[in-house]
């Protein structure tokens, strides 16, 4: 595991799954080994997943711990806007903000 000093893309340690809920979208962010969960758990908590989300319009987020998995689930409620059938949005399921969080530094 690297020093929690250091920053890192979180797509170093992480891969990601995403998809839609309604208006809403889940992120799980699963960590590529099971010494760097810790880190994630620590590091990648709610306010800071809301505050990269935040220029998509998100509203609310809420973390689910997975520690059987090494993953920790967010649901992002309100990012799709009025949901995937009615939103103009080129990516109106959500399926990108996966690979997006990736990008987030820790």
């Amino acid at each position: 595991m690297k020093k929690s000093g250091i920053k890192i893309r979180l797509g170093e340690i992480a891969y990601a799954r995403s998809g839609d809920k309604g208006s809403s979208a889940n992120v799980a962010v699963f960590a590529r080994k099971a010494e760097d969960y810790e880190r994630l758990r620590q590091q990648l908590t709610e306010d800071v997943v809301k505050k990269f989300f935040d220029p998509l319009g998100v509203r609310k987020v809420t973390r689910y711990e997975a520690r059987n998995l090494d993953a920790l689930n967010f649901l992002l409620e309100g990012i799709l806007g009025e949901g995937g059938s009615r939103s103009l949005r080129i990516d109106a399921q959500g399926k990108t903000l996966g690979q997006a969080i990736l990008e987030l530094t820790l």
